[in-house]
């Protein structure tokens, strides 16, 4: 199936976002995910074996505790590995191109040929060091890493068989796979790009839906049920999330914003009333891709029109930061010295702010550069010292706080919206919120 009949006019308007995309059945979505994954074997994991300098990448799993970037390589039809799985990609000598097989009683779908003859080596470990030898690689990437969980899924178990079976001479050939691992995450292809707007379309849909007079109902609706009606909703179209969504409440009351119980604990079961400011954390799972998205929506009182004023303003300020934010990106600079000089910018516009923006893509928390976390305003060791690369997604998840002088208190508004960075600049994927929705509309 071509993408191109999945193409549908977006417009970056979140306030006229509203139709929801064509969901594809099983069969079709098989077939996208099969396509987009050829393409990227055969033309995005060449170049990026090339940058990391690494001429054979091998990845070992068994069946149901897979490697997290096996999981994204195998064709729709394989749910988990099979018995042991050994995947080995080559860089071929005056080729731009790479040799893809799979060390196993079966081709990996039509993208990795079997190269296990039991016959000649009834041991598969045998079988993978004949690869091996035959090809004399100088550096070895296996997926080792101290910082990235997703680039960290050699387990130990064949870890140790692995240096068991190779020979002594390949021991010092053995290399981190890390940022071949992070890099192949991370990077988005031209056919991902292409789809990916209308995914992000899909969840900003089902919020509008659920956040309105059709779900919410002043006085009688609660938090939880808005947020079991998220759930039931994204089952009842065929799509699966990655978190459990949240619903929130501030409000004219003696309570203070918590970050703990924010980021950390669920909020209480409360009863939205008029006059409210409810904020919501949603994503969704589709096509392999994943979404992460924070809006807010006002619950008008009687007679009210629009949202307060002092609402109005505390929403621009951080609509603001989110342009301070993306500002800073550059292609090359780390996750940590954005979040540096971000800070700086909002702190000498008299913003009080808090960014914690993290990469997305076939992870909801994905590989890449982690862009402050909200408890480690000064940067994050490790994660964060990675640096940004051209085609890239990320949610930019941020608040900055404000006074609202008739609740008495300061309120945090939270946003989050999820786009790409093309190494030149940053674009929201499906537009950004342009201001606080109410309800009714």
């Amino acid at each position: 199936m071509c993408l191109l009949l999945l193409g549908i006019a977006f417009s970056v308007n979140i306030n006229a976002q509203t139709a929801l995309p064509i969901i594809l059945d099983e069969r079709e979505r098989g077939r996208v995910v099969d396509e987009i994954l050829e393409d990227r074997l055969d033309n995005l994991l060449p170049k990026l074996m090339e940058r990391e300098d690494i001429d054979m990448w091998i990845i070992i799993s068994r069946e149901y505790n897979e490697d997290p970037v096996m999981k994204t390589m195998l064709p729709s039809t394989w749910l988990n590995a099979r018995r042991r799985t050994i995947m080995v990609f080559s860089r071929i000598e005056d080729s731009t191109g790479i040799e893809k097989l799979a060390i196993a009683r079966y081709s990996v779908g039509r993208l990795l040929k079997g190269a296990w003859n039991i016959d000649v080596y009834p041991d598969q470990w045998e079988a993978l060091i004949d690869v091996i030898v035959r090809q004399d690689p100088q550096s070895i990437g296996i997926n080792i890493s101290e910082h990235f969980a997703l680039a960290d899924g050699l387990v130990h178990t064949e870890y140790d068989a692995l240096f068991e079976y190779l020979p002594s001479k390949y021991h010092n050939r053995i290399v981190s796979a890390e940022g071949l691992s992070i890099a192949w995450l991370e990077t988005r292809s031209e056919k991902e790009l292409a789809i990916y707007p209308m995914i992000c379309r899909m969840g900003h849909s089902i919020l509008q839906e659920g956040l309105s007079e059709k779900v919410i109902h002043p006085g009688i609706t609660s938090t939880d049920d808005v947020v079991w009606w998220l759930r039931n909703r994204v089952t009842e179209l065929g799509l699966d999330t990655w978190f459990h969504p949240t619903v929130s409440i501030q409000r004219k009351d003696s309570e203070n914003f918590d970050h703990l119980r924010t980021f950390s604990k669920r909020p209480d079961e409360r009863i939205i009333q008029h006059g409210d400011l409810l904020h919501v954390d949603f994503g969704i799972t589709y096509l392999r891709l994943n979404t992460d998205q924070q809006q807010h929506f006002y619950v008008l009182k009687p007679g009210e029109t629009e949202v307060p004023s002092s609402l109005i303003e505390a929403f621009s300020r951080t609509r603001r930061l989110q342009d301070i934010l993306t500002t800073a990106f550059k292609d090359g600079k780390s996750g940590n010295k954005v979040l540096e000089e971000a800070l700086a910018q909002a702190q000498s516009e008299g913003i009080v702010a808090s960014i914690y923006t993290h990469p997305i893509g076939f992870h909801g928390h994905a590989a890449g550069p982690t862009i402050g976390l909200w408890d480690q305003q000064g940067g994050v060791s490790g994660r964060g010292d990675y640096p940004l690369f051209p085609n890239t997604a990320y949610s930019i998840e941020l608040n900055a706080s404000s006074e609202i002088p008739e609740w008495g208190k300061i309120i945090r508004i939270m946003l989050e919206e999820d786009g790409v960075f093309d190494g030149s600049e940053f674009w929201y994927l499906d537009g950004r919120q342009q201001g606080i929705f109410t309800i009714p509309r």
